[in-house]
C-alpha cells in the first residue's frame, strides 16, 4: 500500500465518505484546497448520494484525474482524449474489483439506499469492502499518473 492509499483509508475511517477520501489525498497537489474538495466530492459517497450507482471511490478517482489531466477546452478532441483516460481508469478498477457499481461491489452486504448514512461501527468495516476500494482507487490513479504525463504537477 502506498502512503496516499493509507492516508485515504484513514480519511474514510475518520468519517469522510469514499469519494471524499480518494479526492482528498490528491486535491492540494492538484491545485484544490481540502475543504473545497470535500464539498465537491460530498455528493458522490455511497454510489452517488447512497443511491448505490457508480462507486464513490471511482467518482473521486475521476475527479482527481480531471484535475490532473483534463483541459478546460470545449473541443471534441480534448473531451475525447479525457473520456478515453476515464474509461481506462474505470476498466482498471473493474478488472481489479469486478465492477464500478456500488450495489454490485456491496453484493451480499445489506445496503440500504436510505439517505441516512450507516453508522460506522467495527461490524460496518468488517462487512464492507469500502476501505479496500478506497485504497484500490488511489493506487490505480497513482499508477496511471506515473505512466502518463499529467497537465498539472502531482
Amino acid at each position: 500500500m502506498s502512503e496516499k492509499s493509507e492516508k485515504a483509508k484513514e480519511l474514510f475511517k475518520s468519517g469522510y465518505n469514499c469519494s471524499q477520501s480518494v479526492l482528498g489525498v490528491f486535491c492540494e497537489e492538484l491545485g484544490m484546497d481540502f475543504e473545497t474538495a470535500m464539498k465537491i466530492s460530498s455528493s458522490f459517497g455511497g454510489g452517488m448520494g447512497r443511491m448505490r450507482e457508480v462507486c464513490g471511490t471511482v467518482s473521486g478517482m475521476f475527479m482527481a484525474a480531471g484535475l490532473a489531466f483534463a483541459s478546460a477546452s470545449d473541443s471534441a478532441t480534448a473531451k475525447g482524449e479525457h473520456y478515453k483516460r476515464i474509461q481506462e481508469l474505470a476498466a482498471r478498477f473493474k478488472e481489479k474489483n469486478g465492477s464500478i457499481i456500488c450495489r454490485e461491489l456491496l453484493q451480499g452486504v445489506e445496503s440500504s439506499t436510505s439517505p441516512t448514512p450507516s453508522e460506522r461501527t467495527e461490524t460496518y468495516y468488517k462487512k464492507r469492502p469500502c476501505v479496500e476500494l478506497v485504497g484500490d482507487a488511489v493506487e490505480i490513479l497513482e499508477e496511471y499518473i506515473k505512466e502518463n504525463q499529467p497537465s498539472r504537477a502531482v
